[in-house]
């Protein structure tokens, strides 16, 4: 019974807390042109976790957090002792398969070299046979050892053909420890800002464990929950503005860039237009990776703030909207 309560409490909480930001939405929409829509959200950008591909122990991590990395930058090295050994190895049985096509090669020289003096022995053998200078049985040993070399050579070239196999295998050994070796060198996939150190030199990982958290600041975004109307004419590459909490002054020109097909906090029953419309569309605003670009230092992921969607077709934003991203002599004189 008591389960059943604390249930009914959560759910209760649950709609209220719906139907709450439902209400915060209305109001807020009050002072906008009805084909201006807007929501609140949180700056994010596109998180990259880089792992380890093997099991192993760290070796060394060579950013901090905060720090700038340009793709391809080493971050982190995993500990590679052991396979270090290991491609001596493979380097040793490489080099050993070689040997072999070596001397499979000088075997079938021989075999090559015996087999023409055996035919030119079945050959005499056979002008001989005809004189009865030999006997017949002379003849028939002839061709015996003539077949035996023919043999003799078939065998050494498939000696040959499996030497040079074997040093197939011993060379996609090598290489197969050698990818090893370089994946366990992680670098940035991109350029980026890491987030977070998630291990140290020293520990122990299993495959695919996470080392560091990369954010990728050309890919900043904001979502916003929007109701099923403004959600059916918010399209995508649709012009948008972000305005932050931490700047109330300054507008980011942006552009939507995903509606979402499910809605978000679905009412129980959805018969009547009322409930329809409370159906919120997640739309995603990403602002102009050219723009992160030029202010990329600047940029911080975390900061509230508020999504303003242009509806349809329309393009006539009212003046307050014009984009106004200050540089840095700006922002330092507005914050003094």
């Amino acid at each position: 019974m008591k389960s059943l309560r604390a249930v009914l409490i959560v759910l209760v909480v649950i709609v209220a807390a719906a139907g709450g930001g439902y209400a915060y939405w209305q109001a807020q929409q009050s002072d906008l042109p009805e084909y201006i829509a807007s929501g609140n959200g949180r700056i994010e950008a596109e998180e990259i976790r880089v792992a380890t591909k093997y099991a192993g122990r760290v070796e060394e991590v060579l950013v901090e957090e905060g720090d700038q990395v340009t793709a391809g930058q080493v971050m982190a090295r995993m500990d590679t002792a052991e396979l270090v050994a290991n491609r001596a190895r493979a380097r040793a049985e490489l080099a050993s398969a070689e040997q072999g096509i070596a001397e499979a090669e000088a075997l079938i020289v021989q075999r090559e070299s015996e087999l023409s003096f055996a035919e030119q022995q079945l050959s005499r053998a056979e002008e001989l046979v005809k004189n009865n200078n030999i006997s017949r049985e002379q003849l028939d040993q002839r061709r015996a050892d003539r077949n035996v070399a023919k043999a003799a050579l078939t065998a050494a070239q498939a000696r040959l053909v499996s030497a040079r196999m074997n040093v197939s295998a011993a060379s996609a050994a090598l290489e197969g420890i050698q990818v090893q070796i370089d994946d366990s060198v992680l670098k940035a996939p991109r350029d980026g800002r890491v987030q977070y150190r998630l291990a140290e030199p020293g520990e122990v990982l299993a495959g695919g464990g996470p080392v560091i958290t990369l954010i990728d600041l050309t890919d900043v975004y904001m979502n916003v929950f929007l109701p099923t109307r403004q959600a059916g004419l918010a399209f995508v590459g649709n012009e948008a503005r972000i305005v932050l909490d931490a700047a109330p002054s300054f507008v980011i020109p942006a552009k939507v860039s995903f509606v979402a097909d499910d809605a978000q906090f679905t009412p129980r029953e959805v018969e009547t237009r009322a409930e329809r419309d409370k159906l919120m569309f997640r739309v995603k605003v990403r602002i102009d990776p050219e723009l992160l670009a030029e202010h990329i230092k600047r940029v911080k992921t975390g900061l509230p703030g508020e999504a303003y969607i242009m509806l349809a077709d329309h393009t006539d934003w009212p003046e307050a909207f014009t984009p106004n991203v200050p540089d840095d002599a700006t922002l330092r004189q507005n914050t003094q």
